[in-house]
């Protein structure tokens, strides 16, 4: 399906969507990318682009209220991993291990830069990833940091924080998964998602209720949990250089379903360490946010994101 058939061609008379025009990115291996670009205001065409990375199985769509924030600032582009939203899923064996995702984010920004690359100067994107999100950017950051000019990490998962490693998170990715298969099956899945896409534009929000609770969602979410702490694990092993690149992590204030006080507490911890390790650094904790920082407090992260875009005197 090309982006004309989505409202988003030259030719077509549906208004256009909230979150931009459409387009395809290729990968390495020939599978595509589905995204969205919203160019940012006139002036804006040297200001680093805004490229967003959801969390476990998140698509595009959630980070609509964020991209509309920031839309006289910089242009932003949301994009749908393989297997969620309208990017095909990878075919069997094909890894959706941590790297493998980076890897893509990748080959994303690789398109972007354009046949010539000539959108490949030193900090043409800042990366912002949400959850599981935060270290795939960090990684995908990591590999060619020249071309970044820094990352937001909200609300992240994080290797220095221990309880990612306990058998009681194995346990827990279980049964969440279950749950998601059980609810996606039913069709209630969307439901316990209501508040989340109440605070969305409405073509966004119809998109996620269409695209984001699917049976085939929970199958990419499985693929992508298949070893998560062995993922966290070599990152500790490993850890991704930044070359000293600005990092802002936001954590949530507010207690969410599966991140009760004790694990708000000892996530929180974990991201000021995060925020430490680099020489320009800020951790922010956002009190009315919880895990769901995007829609929370949406125009907190992004007033974040906006210091990294245009820093103090820029």
């Amino acid at each position: 399906m090309g982006p004309a058939e989505h409202g988003t061609g030259p030719d077509a008379e549906a208004p256009a969507h909230s979150q931009g025009e459409a387009g395809l990115a290729r990968t390495r291996d020939g599978r595509e990318l589905y995204y969205q670009r919203l160019p940012g205001p006139a002036g804006a065409a040297d200001r680093p682009t805004v490229v967003f990375e959801g969390g476990l199985a998140a698509g595009r769509s959630y980070w609509a209220g964020v991209q509309a924030a920031l839309a006289d600032v910089a242009p932003t582009v949301v994009y749908d991993r393989s297997g969620l939203g309208r990017s095909p899923a990878a075919p069997p064996g094909v890894s959706r291990r941590l790297p493998a995702l980076a890897d893509d984010l990748g080959n994303l920004l690789d398109h972007l830069d354009g046949p010539d690359g000539d959108r490949d100067r030193q900090g043409s994107y800042i990366l912002v990833g949400h959850s599981w999100g935060g270290p795939l950017v960090r990684l995908a950051a990591a590999a060619r940091p020249a071309r970044v000019a820094g990352l937001v990490l909200v609300d992240p998962s994080d290797e220095a924080c221990e309880l990612l490693f306990q058998p009681a998170m194995r346990r827990a990715e279980r049964v969440g998964q279950l749950a998601t298969v059980w609810l996606a099956r039913l069709g209630l899945l969307g439901r316990a998602y209501r508040s989340l896409t109440a605070a969305l534009p409405p073509d966004a929000a119809a998109d996620m209720n269409a695209e984001g609770f699917t049976v085939a969602m929970t199958r990419t979410r499985g693929r992508e949990l298949e070893d998560a702490a062995g993922d966290l694990r070599a990152l500790l092993e490993n850890p991704p250089g930044l070359a000293g690149l600005p990092v802002t992590v936001v954590s949530a204030g507010r207690v969410s379903p599966g991140m009760p006080k004790a694990v708000r507490e000892r996530a929180t911890v974990s991201h000021a360490y995060r925020a430490r390790q680099s020489p320009h650094g800020r951790h922010v904790v956002l009190p009315e946010a919880d895990h769901m920082v995007l829609t929370t407090s949406t125009a907190e992260l992004a007033e974040e994101i906006r210091r990294l875009v245009v820093p103090t005197g820029g």
